[in-house]
């Protein structure tokens, strides 16, 4: 029978996109049969940019119901969507696990319900505006669970259904998949089985890879050479693991965290007393001396990895949209320097903030559909949402090489309505979410920036971009405004959700050399405009 351990609550996913007959069939592997997406029609396909723009966050006032008219921290975007695989007419496949990993992101799906399939995503993420999705590969007789990539390989774990495969000694499997260059390869694919119904996590270390594999299951290490099996620990219930300065750390559902060395002796229990819930994923991640744990409708709990003890628990907050009570309930959480990023179900994904000793509520984020795993590394945060697929989201944050640009230049902490009248001048720094910007005077912003609403040059105005700049949404277009006698003068990178609008008179200059303008709707110039330096037209729209 088909454990549920693994069906990680990925709700619903729609089914997309149906793959070309342009297959590849590789016989006699795990569940005997493999298959590469060879159509570069349907891997372009996948993804998508309907939904993209400036992200709003719900602040703590927002979400109690009171207005704020301060500008808020952590500019995000949504770059875009990455539609669930579908290589077969009724497919429901949901994204279970995100690995980044260079310029890759590496996607393990699985199934809701009792049948057997998985896939494997790899998304090229070197272009910050057009996300590509490079190969792809299903598996039409096992779930795949989780992933890791490192030096050449994949690494990825899940269930297989052992009665009907020619292969598998066991439910519980790892394979390595060799990858390279944003492509998968079948070729020498090689397998390891252990006990256990489902394996719910990889870890790679320096010569082993350690699975877990659930309930009734254990902690297996591999050898990376071969997948001979080097050692075993039972363990009753591990659904995540993460790695340690002395060895690993396992979430052991009922019993807590175990912190075990190298030789699987165990050293600690952090007890974790909330019931996590049958046959639901949970993560472990441990950051800046913290243990992290999804701990379903009690939020995520933070542990100090020294002692042990409980420092705090991080609750769900409830989306303003109002969310089934059943359905709040946090499956991953995972921190990206200070920010801590929760999945929460139907209440979708939050997002915190490191201060100290303490952790701030910084808001809700906006997005849409049921949030059920997050990852997030370096500017990236990649959300599965079920239906609505896998979510790539961009952080905006100021480029080191800013440093020299920007010192001396006060941090921007005023209205989320930015204005600068005629005869004002104004300079900051700083990363900040905006409602708008009216220039009449002069602006220099250096740092990251993203507008929900439009941004007007005055006739007469000056503003100086050092950075990043992003405004408006693909569903909630909005303008840059450029008047006459206003010069708008960018060394950075600025997306448009709308039109970049030149009026008589008006002056577009772009300093430096990598400069780059991303505009999703039209260059509208009404007149005789200046246009100067040298620019990525990232969507050809001059």
């Amino acid at each position: 029978m088909k454990f549920q351990q693994l069906r990680y609550a990925l709700i619903g996913a729609l089914v997309l996109n149906a793959c070309s007959d342009e297959t590849t069939i590789y016989q006699d592997k795990l569940q005997d049969e493999v298959f590469l997406e060879n159509s570069s029609a349907v891997l372009d396909g996948a993804v998508s940019f309907g939904t993209s723009g400036v992200l709003d966050i719900f602040d703590e006032n927002g979400v109690s119901g009171k207005a704020a008219d301060v500008a808020g921290d952590y500019p995000l975007t949504l770059v875009a969507s990455v539609s669930p695989p579908s290589y077969r007419s009724g497919d429901n496949l949901t994204a279970s696990h995100v690995q980044l990993d260079g310029n890759y992101a590496y996607v393990a799906y699985n199934t809701v319900g009792e049948d057997y399939y998985g896939a494997i995503d790899i998304v090229n993420i070197s272009d910050p505006h057009n996300p590509r999705v490079t190969s792809r590969l299903f598996y039409l007789n096992a779930d795949v669970n989780a992933l890791k990539y490192e030096n050449g390989y994949i690494y990825a774990v899940g269930g297989v259904n052992a009665e009907t495969s020619v292969t598998a000694t066991a439910n519980s499997f790892l394979a390595r998949i060799p990858a390279s260059g944003g492509r998968l390869s079948t070729d020498g694919i090689l397998y390891g089985f252990q006990e256990g119904y489902n394996a719910t996590d990889v870890l790679v270390q320096a010569d082993r890879i350690l699975v877990s594999s659930g309930k009734e299951g254990s902690i297996t290490a591999y050898s990376k050479t071969d997948l001979t099996k080097l050692g075993e620990t039972f363990v009753a219930d591990a659904r995540s693991m993460a790695a340690t300065d002395a060895g690993f750390a396992v979430l052991d559902a009922g019993s807590g965290v175990r912190l075990l060395q190298q030789d699987f002796t165990e050293t600690s229990l952090v007890p974790v007393t909330t019931d996590l819930g049958l046959a639901t994923k949970k993560t472990l991640d441990i950051q800046q001396g913290r243990i992290m744990v999804a701990e379903a409708a009690q939020g995520a709990g933070i542990y100090d990895a020294a002692t042990g003890n409980l420092l705090e628990y991080l609750p769900i907050p409830i989306h303003p949209d109002g969310t089934d009570q059943a359905d709040v309930v946090t499956n991953a959480v995972v921190a990206n320097e200070e920010a801590v990023f929760m999945a929460n179900g139907g209440a979708g994904m939050c997002l915190s903030a490191f201060e100290g000793d303490q952790t701030r509520l910084v808001g809700i984020i906006e997005l849409q559909g049921s949030v059920n795993y997050v990852a997030s590394r370096d500017d990236y945060v990649f959300a599965a949402t079920g239906e609505g697929g896998l979510q790539v989201i961009r952080i905006h944050r100021p480029s080191e090489s800013l440093a020299g640009a920007c010192e001396g230049l006060p941090e921007y902490d005023g209205s989320s309505k930015m204005i600068v009248n005629s005869g004002q001048s104004a300079a900051f720094s700083g990363a900040k979410r905006l409602n708008n910007m009216n220039i009449g005077g002069e602006l220099l912003l250096c740092g990251a920036w993203t507008v929900s609403n439009s941004v007007n040059l005055q006739p007469g105005g000056h503003f100086d971009l050092f950075g990043t700049l992003a405004v408006g949404r693909f569903t909630r277009r909005r303008n840059i405004t450029v008047n006459e006698g206003a010069v708008l003068r960018i060394e950075g990178d600025v997306t448009i959700y709308g039109d970049l609008i030149l009026n008589d008179g008006a002056t577009l200059e772009f300093l430096g050399e990598d400069s780059a303008i991303d505009i999703f709707g039209q260059v509208k110039v009404l007149g005789e405009v200046t246009i100067n330096g040298n620019f990525r037209d990232v969507r050809n729209k001059f």
